[in-house]
């Protein structure tokens, strides 16, 4: 195999045929380069040690993780009414979210939720690639944090490489133990607050002391914990260049308008070193001085000037490392940038590429998130905080009592969402002079405790008439909340009342 350079835009052809650029492959690269440049992207085949980075894309991922564990750790421990703010009582079947008690019965907005998700995840796919992942996924979150550990004690890449071929001894082990000693440490802390947010976490530090923890919560405790430990900090890359279902499918949801992480091949090949004071343009070569610091700080260890490549997570920590080396050489920057690949070949300006990225299909997305957003919002500002499903007592269908009655036994299993007491009143229509009580009070009102659920004896009665065909009658049931309290609430549901022959 000829180990030149690869060649500039033509690719050695004539002057009169069409220019045609394709991206170098990865042997192309690796043979006959420089001894540092084949121990950088042969790294990228086994253990990665990414470069740190400044610059402006570095400074928004550093926020977004600082936002991200403020509000993981800190969520579980804001109160609200005297309770945990945000609590999903698995035990007790009740999700607290702020001011508003979720229960089973509500689990439509989950899956609207998950509706409002996808069509998000479209969108962004849509517009600009994989922006979750390279800013707010878990597992690049937490493998920044684990990464920053790891840089603190052991030192910039250099040293981390040095100390990874060095023997071992005190030193070695000494570092390395500190290392996965604070790795341990975040991750149980990290699992702790997960199972926080599932059980009061103000009650789980003394549960933990005093090893009282219920058999599910140690279970995810140590499930949590293990895969923190495991995913951030020794797998890592692996989990989004092997394992994440994502990275395999973003491919069909990206097209040539998307902004994604992209080498302006236009600008930068041919590709070489030169020294700063050479006029390059002149030499007939490109902006890229194949310095390979944009392989260095790819925390999956890819090379961008490849082409877009599913391993790719869009972190921008290319485009940091580039437009640093292109101040130092005085070049223009954004040789790598967040662009579209049609900006690149048709040389379109920035404000005409955005203007393409507002294509038929974004705007799909963009209307139906933005309409099952909006049904959510007024569904869950218009809930009723009552609500009733009625439970007919199977083992007694009718039965004749005193007075020329006949009698129905139900159950009313109620619910009120609302915070504080509620008092109710029930009704039943749908036959003529139709009663309905309490079986054990024989009151038409009940009390419901706040964020409970009740489960009520009635007995629905009717006076015998002989033009009564026997069989199964129609009714309804309501129940309403009596008027001057905080809180209002009306439900209804239909069930059969029974007369025998």
């Amino acid at each position: 195999m000829s180990s030149e350079a690869p060649k500039g835009p033509n690719n050695g052809q004539s002057s009169n045929a069409v220019p045609v650029w394709q991206p170098p492959r990865l042997e192309q690269v690796v043979v006959g380069a420089s001894p540092q440049l084949e121990k950088i992207l042969g790294d990228a085949r086994g253990k990665i040690i990414p470069r740190s980075v400044k610059g402006h894309f570095d400074r928004i991922r550093n926020i977004l993780v600082w936002f991200t564990q403020i509000l993981f750790f800190g969520l579980p421990w804001l109160e609200w009414n005297d309770r945990q703010a945000v609590l999903f009582d698995l035990g007790a079947r009740k999700f607290y979210l702020f001011g508003m008690v979720l229960w089973p019965q509500d689990i439509i907005y989950l899956a609207v939720l998950l509706i409002i998700s996808a069509y998000a995840l479209f969108l962004f796919t849509a517009i600009a690639g994989r922006l979750f992942c390279g800013y707010a996924c878990p597992q690049t979150v937490y493998t920044k944090i684990m990464m920053w550990f790891e840089r603190k004690i052991e030192g910039d890449r250099v040293a981390r490489i040095r100390l990874a071929e060095a023997p071992w001894g005190w030193r070695k082990f000494r570092i390395k133990f500190t290392k996965h000693a604070v790795w341990v440490l975040f991750s149980l802390w990290a699992g702790f607050t997960f199972i926080g947010y599932f059980a009061p976490i103000r009650e789980l530090p003394a549960e933990f002391l005093n090893l009282t923890l219920g058999t599910w919560q140690w279970v995810w405790f140590a499930l949590y914990s293990a895969a923190m430990l495991s995913f951030a900090g020794f797998l890592r890359e692996s989990i989004c260049r092997y394992a994440c279902p994502y990275a395999r499918f973003q491919s069909v949801m990206v097209d040539d308008d998307t902004f994604v992480v992209s080498y302006d091949h236009v600008r930068g090949e041919p590709r070489g070193a030169r020294s700063k004071k050479v006029d390059h343009k002149a030499e007939g070569k490109g902006d890229c001085i194949n310095c390979s610091l944009c392989v260095q700080v790819c925390p999956t260890g890819i090379d961008i000037r490849e082409g877009l490549q599913y391993m790719c997570i869009g972190c921008g920590a290319c485009v940091d490392a580039c437009n640093e080396v292109m101040d130092k050489m005085g070049y223009e920057q954004d040789l790598i940038s967040y662009t579209s690949g049609r900006a690149i070949t048709e040389r379109l300006s920035e404000d005409q590429a955005r203007k393409r990225m507002f294509r038929p299909r974004v705007l799909v997305y963009i209307s139906l998130l933005v309409v099952v957003s909006v049904a959510l919002g007024l569904s869950m500002a218009m809930r009723d905080t009552l609500k009733m499903n009625i439970i007919r007592d199977r083992g007694l269908l009718g039965r004749e009592v005193a007075g020329g009655l006949i009698e129905n036994v139900y159950r009313l299993q109620l619910v009120n969402a609302a915070e504080e007491p509620l008092t109710i009143q029930i009704s039943a229509d749908g036959l003529d002079q139709i009663k309905i009580m309490r079986a054990d009070t024989g009151t038409d009102t009940i009390v419901l405790p706040a964020s409970s659920t009740e489960l009520v004896p009635v007995v629905i009665q009717v006076p015998y008439d002989s033009n009564l065909a026997s069989g199964m009658h129609e009714i309804h049931i309501r129940a309403e909340s009596l008027e001057g309290q905080q809180h209002s609430g009306r439900a209804k549901d239909t069930s059969n009342f029974y007369i025998p022959q």
